[in-house]
């Protein structure tokens, strides 16, 4: 039997479950976070379950399995807002560690934070929302979002033992509540027992048999489960959870989609202090590297003990030996690392005239007591914990963190670049072949490290993505990797290697391919003096915007009001029953008068004139909008209710009316709000400028295209076996692309017999995030996979034909046809304006390539195209 997430991603295979968010959800999280697609296809399922499901479970029970660092607190405050929408005002947050409680409160309550994850202003309708900590349900404000925080283990205290003003199970009888639980993996304590004995049955008062009391207590409860470590693989846990996982997100997934560190495994013979003193270099390099390219990222070391006894002890060494730094201590690393990042570093230093004197400096500055934090106790302060929560902050200075086990679970830092494991021993149970608890425990450490810090060079560049896995020598690369520092220990290297590949954070094999231009096109005098002309993207002013599209202007929004109809009669008295009679009529809302519909405009946040004429620079005042046929004039709404309601509204209806009217309209305009434009204009870029050698990281054999990472010179694939470096119009050394690539690169060698007969200086060059092209409409980055180069023979002024080419897995055709129909009018729209007296430039743009069901219709197209047999 299939599982719920299965079912659900057939359905969203198939094109009936659209991937969009509910525009309250958007509007109303903090916009600083943005909204990842696998955070709105979170969304998109939830909506669909709740909506369209035909086996929902009354009351129902779901499970979000997301990896660590994929946003699952903001999912959770999305689906907060989209509940509260649905009619829910009462939440339980809970969670098995106190520190993740105080975490939450401030991500969810306090806008001052770094990490709050609401707008400033929570608006529904004409409605502001507070969100506010409540002890229990009784007597809290039916408009507010009302959550209490507690532990797993407080809340069933509280319920089994209640004392005075503590919730209680009477609070759940008569309201419907969302149960939200974090960690979730903590409250299946009875379901991983398997089958009880019905004594064991009887006496269990269990947290999970708590939580499921409450879930239980009313049919519109829903319980929300949110983990990265679901026991999916064992039985009952499994079974428990085939109708009940909505999404399933692991960490090999966010790891492939980029959205996490690459992790490093940097083992050496050396003392723990001098294996520190290495971090230190790296993170001081690491941090100059930002600097270079004018970001202010603080790198932070995580120093992990094996007690709290040592963790304490090393403390003291630490800023000891930190104090008394000498250049000794410097050379000693040096001499002990003579390749590799630590080579890189020296490298560095030196080319960039950072004598070994101020490098003593800056480390004792960076590094020095002041700079330092140890979180083993227990009784640690708030203070302190607000520390370990902020250290992204630009005011929080701390680069070195101590810790045994504190944190573990529920610690969002991402800032952090170094882990230092400062014992050498592993599991005394450990069995061969089996990954021992520790090193599994210390392998979720580093995913929870492995979070990537945001960075980006423009605007081009995702925020929260990996960037250069196919630039490894590019020098931000060191700062989206995580280095994990051991002492040298073969054989727990290899086992922590397993058990990074079981939890998903690391590739079962990855090879690193160059990526060479080949002598005989370096020397051409096509690579060294020829263009290759790409687009720009630039912010959309919206000066062309003159009025609200006809299609938002043309709609008629229906507003439906209920009859309120009810009656009473004495006893004995005669009572004849009334037909209730509906009726609907058209207004166009203008004849509600201006004073109604401004009413209306400011009771909703969007329709501020500033953000307004953000959409519509062109708008000179509320007024316009309201009375001008460009925007509202002519606006109409169908209102239905009894014979009095719907033919002669009274204010309150016709407010409420226009309201609706208000709202429809809003989501219209910010589904269509574009921010930026692709243009028009190709401009000259020097082909030696733009394609350039690199070194590249493929995962070997884990997406379903098994070509990916293999060099066509050397696949096993015998249809597409080539021996590219025999091929002059092949630029590179080789390609170590997908099937479909490869396909395409074969397709052109079979065409290379025809294209020498009309044309020369024939190059196909594989664009390995060499250039990117911006999408007309909306500026959306694209990387076509190929440009093909071709120039026209025995022509005083040649055409030099510049085609852009995009091969295509069959998954993904109907996914990314803008990019298609964006290929397509690179022909009809793209201009090159730039004139050059002895030859001419031709942009080309060609649909899809697919071997098996676009080829006939690419061969008929590249024929027309560039006229040859």
């Amino acid at each position: 039997m299939e599982n719920l997430n299965t079912l659900i991603s057939s359905g969203i295979s198939l094109g009936f479950i659209k991937l969009e968010a509910n525009p309250n959800i958007v509007n109303n999280l903090n916009p600083k976070w943005g909204l990842r697609p696998y955070q709105i296809e979170a969304f998109a399922r939830f909506n669909y379950y709740l909506t369209s499901y035909p086996q929902k479970q009354i009351p129902s029970q779901l499970l979000f399995h997301m990896a660590t660092g994929s946003g699952k607190t903001l999912v959770m405050a999305g689906i907060i807002l989209d509940l509260y929408q649905r009619g829910y005002r009462n939440f339980i947050f809970f969670v098995n560690s106190t520190s993740i409680i105080e975490k939450t409160k401030d991500n969810f309550l306090n806008n001052l934070s770094s990490k709050y994850l609401f707008n400033d202003t929570i608006s529904f309708s004409d409605k502001r929302v507070e969100i506010v900590e409540v002890e229990n349900f009784e007597a809290v404000n039916s408009e507010d979002i009302n959550i209490v925080f507690t532990t797993v283990q407080g809340l069933h205290t509280r319920l089994n033992a209640p004392r005075e003003n503590s919730i209680t199970y009477e609070d759940f009888e008569d309201k419907k509540v969302v149960l939200l639980s974090d960690e979730a993996h903590h409250i299946n304590a009875d379901t991983k027992k398997g089958k009880l004995s019905k004594d064991e049955a009887e006496e269990i008062i269990s947290w999970e048999s708590t939580v499921n009391k409450i879930f239980k207590s009313n049919s519109d409860n829903l319980l929300l489960e949110f983990t990265a470590t679901a026991d999916l693989d064992n039985a009952n846990v499994k079974e428990k959870y085939e109708d009940k996982l909505i999404f399933d997100y692991p960490l090999k997934q966010f790891r492939i989609d980029k959205y996490s560190k690459e992790v490093q495994l940097l083992q050496a013979d050396l003392e723990p202090f001098e294996r520190t003193l290495q971090a230190v270099l790296l993170s001081q390099y690491r941090r100059k590297i930002f600097q270079d390219f004018k970001k202010n990222i603080k790198p932070v070391i995580l120093l992990k003990s094996k007690t709290i006894g040592e963790s304490v002890t090393f403390y003291d060494e630490f800023i000891e030996k930190i104090k008394t730094l000498s250049e000794k201590d410097i050379l000693n690393i040096k001499a002990k690392n003579d390749k590799g990042i630590f080579k890189k570093i020296f490298n560095y230093f030196d080319e960039n005239k950072v004598s070994i004197e101020n490098l003593l400096i800056e480390l004792k500055e960076d590094f020095g007591g002041d700079k330092c934090i140890s979180v083993n106790s227990k009784n640690d302060t708030d203070e302190k914990q607000l520390i370990i929560n902020s250290l992204e902050d630009k005011s929080n200075e701390y680069r070195v963190v101590f810790a045994v086990d504190k944190l573990n679970e529920g610690w969002d830092v991402l800032n952090l670049f170094d882990i230092v494991r400062l014992y050498n021993t592993r599991d005394s149970d450990h069995k061969a072949g089996k990954i021992g608890k520790t090193t599994m425990s210390e392998a979720q450490l580093i995913g929870r490290g492995a979070r990537y810090c945001p960075f980006q060079l423009d605007e081009s560049q995702s925020l929260f993505q990996r960037k250069y896995d196919d630039d490894l020598d590019f020098p931000l690369r060191i700062c989206e990797e995580l280095y994990y520092h051991s002492a040298h220990n073969p054989k727990y290297i290899s086992e922590l290697n397993k058990a990074l590949e079981e939890i998903g954070l690391k590739a079962p094999k990855v090879v690193q391919r160059v990526l060479k231009l080949k002598d005989s096109f370096i020397e051409s005098d096509f690579y060294k003096s020829g263009f290759i002309f790409t687009n720009e993207r630039k912010p959309y002013d919206r000066s062309d915007v003159t009025e609200l599209s006809p299609a938002i202007r043309n709609k008629i929004v229906k507003s439906v009001f209920s009859t309120g109809y009810s009656s009473s009669s004495k006893i004995f008295e005669e009572n004849t029953t009334v037909a209730l009679k509906r009726e609907t009529k058209i207004w166009n809302i203008l004849d509600f008068g201006e004073p109604v519909i401004r009413k209306a405009i400011n009771k909703l946040p969007f329709y501020r004139f500033d953000n307004l004429q953000s959409k519509f620079p062109n708008l000179t005042s509320i007024s316009e909008f309201i009375n001008s046929e460009s925007y509202l004039k002519d606006i109409k709404v169908e209102i239905e209710g009894d014979e009095i309601v719907a033919l002669n509204p009274d204010k309150e209806v016709q407010l409420k009316s226009v309201i609706k009217v208000l709202e429809e309209i809003s989501k219209y305009i910010s589904n269509g709000f574009i921010e930026f434009k692709g243009t028009y204009e190709f401009k000259s870029q020097n082909v030696s400028y733009v394609f350039k050698e690199k070194t590249i990281s493929y995962s070997v054999n884990e997406s379903s295209d098994k070509e990916t990472g293999i060099p066509q010179t050397e696949t096993t694939n015998l249809d597409l076996l080539i021996d590219l470096s025999k091929e002059d119009w092949y630029a590179f050394n080789d390609n170590y692309g997908s099937s479909e690539e490869k396909y395409l690169v074969k397709f052109i060698k079979q065409a290379y017999s025809s294209l020498k007969n009309k044309y020369e200086d024939i190059y196909l060059l594989r664009n390995e995030n060499h250039f990117k092209l911006y999408n007309f409409d909306d500026g959306q980055v694209f990387e076509p996979d190929f440009v093909l180069f071709m120039k026209e023979k025995d022509n005083a002024k040649p055409i030099i034909f510049q085609a852009f080419i995009e091969p295509k897995g069959s998954q993904l055709i109907d996914k990314d046809k803008w990019k298609q129909d964006f290929l397509v009018e690179i022909e009809k729209q793209g201009k090159i304006l730039e004139i050059f007296s002895n030859r001419k430039y031709r942009l080309i743009g060609l649909p899809f390539y697919n071997e098996e069901t676009l080829k006939h219709n690419f061969d008929t197209l590249f024929i027309n195209k560039f006229g040859i047999n």
